[in-house]
């Protein structure tokens, strides 16, 4: 199993000459398994790189799982080269919602006045999916989802194929001010998404500092991200979701950071950067 990092960035897209190491576009982690299935997780704004490579070699049926629908998690959609081809099919799997279904929320972004082309003018056939209550498979990987704490619906994924297992939990406040070494696992959101998997793709949007100032926002600080990753015993933390404030002078600073609070077994805490390619 592959995993690809197309947009890490958090909230907004940040492109200069600040963010040009760790990236500056918006969630988008791309899976690929050894048998050919591909995995998108998210549409940000990374997404649109990851269509014109996907545009040139064929028109393979696409698995699109999004966490939620904050524009910065699908404001590439719009971009993304395939769903221009009317030989594509597109599978979009989402959170539910009591109020207006999957495609129906999507539709307000994919239309006037947000964006010039409607969801249904578009060529591509698209298949929406609410995420299942159990597991469930696409070709030969199976994912799990959950709700998780973010504003709005929600929810983390797991995946397992290969002999390997990933969390992507980009958006995530595992306890809202309190710190977790106070809790037992089952106050602990997200939690049995990510145990004991091989690899944590984890929100880390903020200093101790300014989390203080953002609590209940749905994201984490970073000694929050590590406890959270040292608790559920991963084999591998990556954190995500860099603020679009953070230069990546202040990114290398996370970096040692991270490094001096990890107590956790295994490989120390890695920064997402876009281009980043993990092997499991």
């Amino acid at each position: 199993m592959l995993v690809r990092i197309w947009g890490c960035r958090g909230s907004l897209a940040t492109p200069g000459r600040e963010t040009l190491r760790y990236g500056g576009n918006t969630s988008c982690v791309e899976i690929e398994c050894d048998d050919g299935t591909r995995i998108i997780l998210d549409a940000g704004t990374g997404i649109r790189a990851l269509g014109r490579r996907l545009a040139a070699n064929g028109s393979a049926p696409i698995h699109l799982c999004l966490t939620h629908l904050h524009l910065d998690h699908i404001e590439g959609i719009g971009f993304f080269a395939p769903i221009f081809d009317a030989n594509t099919e597109v599978h979009v799997w989402g959170p539910r919602s009591s109020v207006r279904s999957l495609d129906e929320r999507l539709a307000r972004y994919l239309s006037a006045p947000l964006f010039p082309v409607e969801l249904g003018d578009l060529p591509a056939t698209f298949v929406f999916h609410d995420v299942e209550d159990e597991p469930w498979e696409i070709g030969g990987a199976r994912l799990d989802a959950s709700p998780v704490s973010h504003p709005g619906a929600t929810v983390g994924y797991r995946i397992e194929a290969d002999g390997g297992t990933v969390a992507y939990l980009p958006d995530h406040e595992p306890a809202v001010g309190v710190d977790l070494d106070r809790l037992t696992s089952d106050w602990i959101s997200g939690f049995a998404l990510a145990e004991g998997v091989d690899l944590l793709i984890h929100d880390a949007q903020y200093t101790d500092a300014e989390y203080a100032r953002h609590v209940g926002w749905g994201h984490s600080s970073l000694s929050q991200a590590i406890s959270f990753g040292s608790m559920t015993t991963v084999g591998r933390l990556l954190l995500f979701h860099h603020d679009p404030l953070h230069s990546d002078e202040d990114l290398d600073a996370f970096q040692a950071r991270a490094h001096e609070l990890w107590q956790g077994d295994g490989n120390p805490p890695e920064l997402a950067f876009e281009g980043m390619e993990l092997r499991l």
